[in-house]
């Protein structure tokens, strides 16, 4: 197996030698934004669209930074090379770099082997509500920053109870995502999820389901405030996120969804993205 190696501003370097300050604001203060991305077959699904929306949450927290998109798409491509991994989960970092000092912001881009469990897709995952609620006025709701220990903290409760994720609610009881993964309901034959607004993060395999569904032909509801109570109405329910894909939700809490196994509807989006995958990466 090759050694890894990571991109650090504009090098690649091996894994064990990579070095960020100590002061680091991503490291002290959570300064930080990040995008998680899939490769497969060596090319990443989406990387524009990854690309787009962590300039933009850059923007959002105020956080001056010098890399290109030009720049970022080199280093995905050299870094999947160097590290000769196909399939991978891929993560750039940006930050503000050290605090106090002359301003020079951090990139940092990693790329990892993973694996999916198949179980995931084949019998569907266990959720849990999780019991924080998501503030709609929090400034960086719907960002993905450094700053995600409260998620870490609600996986780390649904792995205890033997659960898979974590369904988190707004403080005025609206729907909002899982941890780590936007949430779709089915509900006589339409698709809904919510929208952006609620505040939720505008997932890219989000956006690719919505696309699928209108290719389909199927209704999709995704700028709509979905409360508490619409969930035991949903004949089915499925996360979505970059790396994992669509994965198929059979229980709440102690409550099966449906008939307790994945439903048609979620297993026809399953391969139509499936289908999506190959076609935007080919081998």
């Amino acid at each position: 197996m090759s050694e890894n190696h990571v991109y650090l501003n504009g090098e690649i370097v091996p894994a064990d030698c990579a070095r960020i300050s100590v002061f680091d604001a991503g490291l002290l203060h959570g300064a930080s934004v990040f995008t998680t991305m899939l490769a497969h077959n060596g090319k990443v699904f989406r990387l524009g669209r990854h690309l787009a929306r962590l300039s933009d949450n850059a923007r959002r927290i105020g956080l001056t930074h010098t890399a290109t998109g030009e720049e970022l798409t080199a280093a995905v491509q050299r870094l999947l090379q160097a590290n000769a991994l196909p399939e991978a989960r891929v993560r750039i970092t940006l930050t503000a770099g050290a605090v106090g000092m002359e301003v020079r912001p951090t990139t940092v881009v990693t790329a990892v082997a993973f694996r999916n469990e198949p179980r995931w897709y084949a019998k569907g995952l266990r959720v849990i509500v999780n019991s924080v609620r998501q503030y709609e006025g929090d400034p960086i709701a719907g960002v993905k920053t450094g700053c995600y220990l409260t998620r870490i903290l609600a996986r780390q409760a649904a792995a205890a109870v033997g659960a898979d994720e974590a369904l988190w609610f707004t403080t005025a009881g609206h729907l909002a995502e899982a941890c780590f993964c936007n949430v779709f309901l089915v509900r006589e034959g339409e698709v809904y999820t919510p929208s952006p607004a609620t505040p939720v993060l505008p997932g890219v395999v989000r956006e690719a389901v919505i696309e699928l569904c209108g290719a389909a032909g199927i209704t999709v509801h995704a700028d709509d405030v979905i409360g508490g109570e619409e969930i035991p109405k949903a004949g089915e329910v499925f996360l979505t996120s970059s790396v994992a894909g669509i994965r198929p939700v059979v229980c709440v809490e102690d409550y099966p969804i449906g008939n307790g196994a994945p439903g048609p509807i979620t297993r026809q989006i399953m391969a139509a993205y499936a289908e999506l995958l190959e076609k935007e990466c080919p081998p």
